[in-house]
């Protein structure tokens, strides 16, 4: 059995000259032909979704075939986009959120958290036979969702200061009422019984509004992943869903077996876990899933790739997961290069960095480039473009 997948990715549109994030979002937009691109909260993000896939190949083209479509229409305008968490250059500012009347909503209730949602994620969809099973495997899967968010993490730098986090992003997003562990759920009834009773609260308008870290989602048969940074590069994306769609396969059958969900109901750890990894990234030690210790980054993921080897082998990803694997933990963690570059010169190497990462630029192994050229000499601009 293969279960399919599919990314959402959230971009950053950077002015290239300064490096800083500026509301044009809509502009961008205007100048991509077809569909696969939307706006979000904040009017300087672009989320690209991908077609619905088979195998990892496929998605990682279609990725990074978005993602050249994106980079063309951004360069056309004198910007750049960029796939992380945050970016290092930034500025708050009240009243930029994109047109629309759920926007508009968000923006009035939640004030300061929606100011300041300045971030992007990347998101993955598994397919799943049902919506009981996709609310019983939750349980399943959540364990392992920490590691997946230090291998995406890329959001060390907010507001132009380094915040000694891998993923600052992380810390931001848990602000939101429903940003977190999922919970326990015996079937989809019982989870459609808690969310209508959240947006009956008032504290949610909508089923959109879950922010959990992993959920099923409210308009398709898949169980989605949400606690991800954006990820500079396609690789770490592509590894992430290879991942996680084993984690579901590895669920599905055991839920088939009879073999699960056993949760204890008490996920105060899980939100710790994930603290450790926004804290660590891959450079720093991670909870341990199963002994609920801490332990090595590199451990952790690779006894988590061990025991998923027959969903990976079931899949055909298991050489892929394998070698996109041991590249990631080779290079480290997106944090831990932008802060070298950043260390190496300055912040705008930083953003340069990752402009180059979200292109598909190659990176040495196990150290940031210094050097790298400025933002603003990496691409075509237009005359008379800028914010």
């Amino acid at each position: 059995m293969t279960l399919r997948i599919g990314a959402e990715e959230e971009f950053h549109v950077l002015d290239v000259e300064s490096g800083r994030l500026v509301p044009r979002a809509r502009a961008v937009l205007d100048r991509l032909d077809g569909p696969g691109f939307t706006t979000e909260l904040q009017q300087s993000v672009v989320e690209s979704n991908s077609g619905v896939h088979d195998t990892l190949g496929a998605l990682h083209a279609d990725l990074a075939a978005s993602r050249r479509r994106l980079d063309a229409a951004a360069s056309s305008l004198g910007l750049a986009s960029v796939a992380a968490g945050t970016v290092p250059l930034a500025r708050v500012s009240p009243g930029r959120v994109t047109a629309g009347r759920r926007y508009r909503h968000m923006a009035d209730e939640y004030r300061r958290v929606a100011d300041e949602q300045l971030i992007c994620s990347a998101q993955v969809h598994v397919d799943v036979p049902d919506r009981d099973t996709a609310v019983r495997a939750v349980c399943l899967v959540s364990p392992w969702l920490p590691p997946l968010l230090a291998l995406s993490a890329s959001s060390p730098f907010w507001l132009g200061a380094d915040t000694g986090y891998a993923s600052w992003r992380t810390m931001l997003w848990q602000r939101w009422p429903t940003a977190g562990p999922a919970g326990h759920y015996t079937d989809a009834a019982d989870y459609d019984a808690a969310l209508q009773e959240l947006i009956r609260s008032g504290v949610i308008s909508d089923a959109g509004m879950v922010y959990h870290d992993v959920r099923p989602s409210a308009h398709q048969r898949t169980l989605e992943l949400r606690i991800c940074d954006a990820c500079p590069r396609v690789e770490t994306v592509v590894l992430v869903a290879g991942l996680f769609r084993a984690l579901v396969h590895d669920a599905c059958d055991r839920l088939a077996r009879g073999d699960g969900p056993r949760c204890d109901g008490h996920h105060e750890w899980l939100r710790a876990a994930a603290w450790r990894a926004a804290r660590s990234g891959l450079e720093g030690p991670l909870v341990d899933p199963v002994a609920r210790r801490a332990a090595p980054a590199r451990v952790v993921l690779r006894g988590m790739a061990a025991r998923l080897r027959p969903a990976l082998e079931a899949s055909g990803d298991r050489e892929t997961v394998r070698d996109l694997l041991a590249e990631a933990l080779a290079r480290g963690s997106a944090a831990h290069r932008l802060r070298r570059a950043a260390e190496d010169e300055d912040l705008l190497a930083g953003v340069d960095l990752l402009v180059a990462e979200t292109r598909g630029a190659p990176v040495p192994r196990a150290a940031a480039p210094a050097g790298t050229t400025r933002v603003h000499r990496a691409g075509p601009v237009a005359d008379g473009a800028g914010a």
